[in-house]
């Protein structure tokens, strides 16, 4: 029953000492997001309200966009579609060349991750500066994110550190210092910053009536990007649509509540059109998710805000490490989102779920992941992904537990278990249970056999 999941977990959890360290530091910052939202009376009617927005808007997507995109090319702003990663990456590539643009300075964009658009302009001839200083640093180390909010939250300061040294951007040596070396980060990027000829930025919200792009940062470097270099591009999935400003306020009291444990990010920028003599892009992305849209059973799964609640709540996630998930997003919504992308491929990452559901509750627009997963594993058997053993499993209980008689038969002989020696039980291929478990011990008497004596009440 191992799956690729399990096996990338066995590695992570090798070092115990840094498995507790990412296990201790994502629940604390589950409790900051507890904490905030025990400091607002109308935190469950928050996540309803937007539940109800992000579902009147996803279900009338095409109005939303289509208003969207006349309020930004009304103020000269140029607006194009893309239906793939492909589409969207020649997209890009095209208005960099026609503005023959040598270095692109980013601040943090899943979506580019999920075009994989870094390596295509790089291949291209095209320097791209990641200026978020999590994922600048994880592009010096030639890694990916582990998390879509802290993504490089799996590494210590003095992995940071080391790295630093090696690339010139730190000068003293063994000075491991977090001040120091965020400073040390600052002033790396500022050449990058004041060199560059197009910036980037993601989106966290588009608001349909106004035409905004709303960019939310705790680090200031979406501004940044778009205040120094004149071409501004903005990559933006068709799901990050609100429809108005009421709605927007909805969502700023709930995203870094559920992300960061904060009431807010130090930086909340609204683009509604180019700087003066300058030029903006909006490419509005599909890339599957009129299919998410599609689906009956997982279409909800486009309210998500991309917060990371769920993530930092999920016992499998916290103890396996982002890196265990073939999906690029870890955690229940990226095996949800894995899954609507590509189930052949990401199947393994279902089991990557305890079914605790705590996902579920800390959801800020109710996506609901872990329910979603569990609809997700009822799919395994259409599409040939169930497991052989599990299945075995399962139809040995089905006739188990259809048949009174041999139930109770089973229930009696039981405790003759107790003596089979536990190293006879320990073979992995056979009994992947055993594997960090030790042999229950059946009791003599069964629960039935006590109730009908009288003995339990």
């Amino acid at each position: 029953m191992s799956t690729l999941h399990s096996i990338a977990a066995g590695q992570f959890t090798k070092d115990r000492e840094k498995t507790a360290w990412h296990d201790q530091t994502f629940w604390s910052v589950r409790m900051k997001r507890d904490a905030q939202a025990q400091l607002l009376p109308e935190w469950e009617s928050l996540r309803e309200h937007a539940s109800a927005i992000k579902r009147h808007t996803v279900s009338h997507l095409a109005d939303y966009l289509d208003r969207f995109a006349t309020a930004l090319e009304s103020r000269g702003v140029i607006v194009h579609w893309a239906k793939d990663a492909r589409e969207f990456n020649e997209i890009v590539y095209g208005i960099l060349e026609s503005h023959k643009v040598s270095k692109l300075v980013k601040s943090k964009s899943m979506l580019t991750e999920e075009c994989e658009m870094n390596p295509y302009l790089v291949s291209r001839g095209i320097d791209v500066v990641e200026t978020d200083l999590g994922e600048r640093i994880l592009q010096l180390l030639d890694q990916k994110p582990s998390h879509i909010v802290m993504p490089a939250i799996h590494l210590k300061r003095e992995e940071v550190g080391r790295m630093f040294e090696q690339q010139g951007i730190s000068k003293e040596t063994g000075n491991y210092d977090p001040t120091y070396l965020t400073r040390c980060a600052r002033h790396h990027l500022r050449d990058e910053f004041m060199d560059a000829e197009a910036g980037m930025t993601g989106c966290n919200f588009g608001v349909a009536d106004s035409g905004d792009i709303v960019v939310c940062t705790n680090e200031g470097n979406a501004d940044m990007s778009t205040s120094m270099p004149k071409l501004h591009l903005v990559a933006m999935g068709i799901e990050k649509l609100v429809p108005d400003y009421e709605s927007l306020a909805v969502f700023q009291r709930l995203l870094c509540r559920c992300g960061t444990g904060q009431p807010t990010t130090t930086y909340t920028s609204h683009f509604r059109q180019a700087r003066p003599g300058g030029e903006m892009h909006v490419i509005l992305v599909d890339n599957g998710r009129s299919s998410i849209l599609a689906d009956g059973d997982h279409w909800e799964t486009l309210k998500c805000i991309r917060c990371g609640a769920c993530m930092n709540t999920c016992p499998v996630y916290r103890r396996s490490g982002g890196y265990s998930y073939t999906y690029f997003i870890p955690g229940p919504i990226g095996v949800d989102l894995g899954m609507s992308k590509d189930p052949q491929r990401y199947a393994d990452n279902v089991s990557a779920c305890s079914l605790c559901l705590s996902c579920d509750n800390v959801c800020p627009t109710q996506v609901n992941p872990g329910s979603q997963i569990y609809r997700w594993r009822q799919r395994l058997d259409g599409i040939g992904k169930a497991d052989p053993m599990k299945k075995l499993m399962s139809n040995g209980m089905r006739i188990l537990f259809g048949h009174p008689a041999l139930y109770t038969t089973a229930l009696r002989f039981a405790p003759l278990a107790n003596w089979v020696p536990d190293s006879l039980t320990r073979f992995s291929r056979l009994n992947p249970w055993s594997v960090g478990h030790t042999k229950p011990e059946f009791a003599k008497q069964s629960f039935h056999e006590l109730w009908r004596k009288g003995e339990v009440k």
